[in-house]
């Protein structure tokens, strides 16, 4: 059975047993609504299952730091939400986290890692090395996920760091995770 959208559309089925649909489940259930995106393989599954979703808002991004705001502007709003980015658009993203570090704003990132375990694009390696004391130098806690069952503890304690914390979690979900891609 297809899962509505609400906008007339039919969504994709969930797959018994993907680890990637049981992260969305948990995301809904601690509150996210908001899906902030830039189209990503990585994140196929987080995306389709948010546009299906008649209680969730995806928003595409033409670039990585507009969900910085965006996500800033949802807290303003008593909303949840989650940035969804590749390990590149962190590089995007440095001036404004300054925004979230000023405005200690709660600010929670899945990152599908490249340029780690197996890369085949020698363009990935800079920015996917540089990612972690990138975005720690501004000011964001980061956790790496290199296996299925460790999805949801980890997001679970970013969520818990996030959300009731105040802080700023990037999840690196690593190439083990989500596979090396030979491009």
């Amino acid at each position: 059975m297809a899962i509505e959208s609400g906008r007339g559309e039919r969504g994709p089925e969930p797959v018994e047993g993907r680890w990637q649909d049981a992260l969305y489940d948990f995301l809904r259930q601690k509150g996210v609504s908001i899906f902030a995106y830039v189209p990503d393989a990585g994140h196929k599954i987080l995306i389709e299952r948010s546009l299906a979703d008649p209680g969730a808002h995806s928003v595409p991004l033409t670039t990585e730091e507009e969900g910085v705001s965006l996500l800033a502007g949802a807290d303003l709003g008593g909303a949840r939400g989650v940035l969804l980015m590749q390990s590149s658009g962190v590089g995007n993203c440095v001036n404004m986290l300054s925004l979230v570090k000023a405005g200690r704003f709660p600010f929670l990132a899945l990152v599908s890692m490249r340029g780690d375990f197996g890369e085949g694009n020698p363009w990935q390696f800079p920015m996917g090395q540089a990612v972690e004391p990138v975005l720690q130098a501004m000011g964001v806690l980061t956790l790496r996920v290199d296996r299925p069952e460790e999805v949801i503890a980890t997001v679970g304690a970013a969520s818990t760091m996030v959300f009731q914390s105040g802080e700023a979690v990037a999840v690196l979900l690593t190439q083990k995770l989500i596979g090396a891609k030979p491009f």
